[in-house]
């Protein structure tokens, strides 16, 4: 086991060709930060057998070129402190079809259930839904919490219709895999139609000047809600607002494109590496009432 007492992802590069690192994780945006290294694609990675991601959606572009980077060792997981061990679980063999190409569409979930756990999709009303269509993701297992320590409101809520509500927004395929679309509250609703960040932001990150980005909802007096992206660039590209706004509407339309780009030299994280939408949303409060009437 190599533990490292800092955060450094050149040195993280450089252990795991020294000791012969077997497994390791990292969050998808430290993984974005980890690819733009030059030496991340010199370093010896012949010793990795997994490579576990998870915490949050990873963009399917840039997993593809983690895949190209570190080889078929990528392995997704995704869960929670109140169902701990795993919900679900996307292995290295299923990113490829059984011919060898990526399964683009299964590059998107994350994965299907794992053994013990019983997962689902309801609607607000604590119905299932059926194959395909969207809603809240509820588990139920073995291994799911009891209950929040003396907090009982917060149980009976999270523990309704005796599943828990894991607060995720997903669907499920028709091979049982399940695709985790946003947290509920980052729903951003815009002139009366629900935008998911998260689909926002999967394109943002296929533009070639982007490295990481998030997707929040601001007030806006004529739209309820405007969508902004916040954007970390790579190096040596410099913001082209029109550019990417235009490169978003022709792969989702104007509904779902960002209305505004903002500029981060780096988004703020916690200390796992996961992007903190709330503290954006707090950076952001202080834009001028123009900006949020354009």
């Amino acid at each position: 086991t190599v533990i490292m007492p800092k955060p450094h992802l050149g040195k993280f590069l450089a252990h795991i060709e020294t000791y012969r690192v077997t497994t390791t994780f990292l969050p998808p945006t430290v993984i974005y930060m980890l690819l733009e290294r030059p030496e991340a694609q010199t370093t010896d990675y012949s010793s990795l057998k997994y490579f576990w991601y998870g915490a949050a959606p990873i963009s399917a572009a840039k997993l593809k070129q983690a895949i190209e980077t570190f080889g078929p060792v990528m392995i997704q997981f995704f869960g929670q402190s109140e169902a701990p061990m795993l919900i679900s679980c996307l292995s290295p063999r299923e990113h490829f079809n059984e011919d060898g190409n990526y399964a683009e569409e299964r590059l998107r979930s994350c994965g299907r259930p794992t053994p013990l756990v019983k997962a689902a999709i309801m609607d607000d009303a604590g119905n299932i839904l059926p194959t395909g269509e969207r809603g809240e993701i509820v588990v139920r297992s073995s291994l799911v919490m009891l209950g929040y320590y003396k907090n009982k409101p917060a149980t009976t809520e999270a523990m309704a219709h005796d599943w828990l509500h894991t607060g995720d927004v997903g669907y499920m395929d028709e091979a049982g895999y399940l695709y985790l679309v946003d947290r509920k509250k980052d729903l951003i609703i815009t002139g009366g139609f629900n935008v998911f960040s998260a689909e926002v932001e999967q394109v943002v990150l296929q533009h070639e000047s982007v490295q990481d980005c998030a997707v929040v909802g601001l007030p806006h007096e004529k739209w309820g809600e405007m969508v902004v992206a916040v954007v970390q660039l790579r190096d040596g590209y410099n913001l082209d607002e029109a550019a990417l706004i235009a490169f978003c509407k022709e792969r989702i339309g104007s509904v779902k494109a960002p209305k505004k780009i903002v500029r981060m030299d780096n988004l703020p994280r916690s200390a796992v590496g996961k992007v903190l939408k709330r503290e954006i949303r707090r950076q952001l409060a202080g834009v001028t009432e123009a900006f949020l009437r354009d």
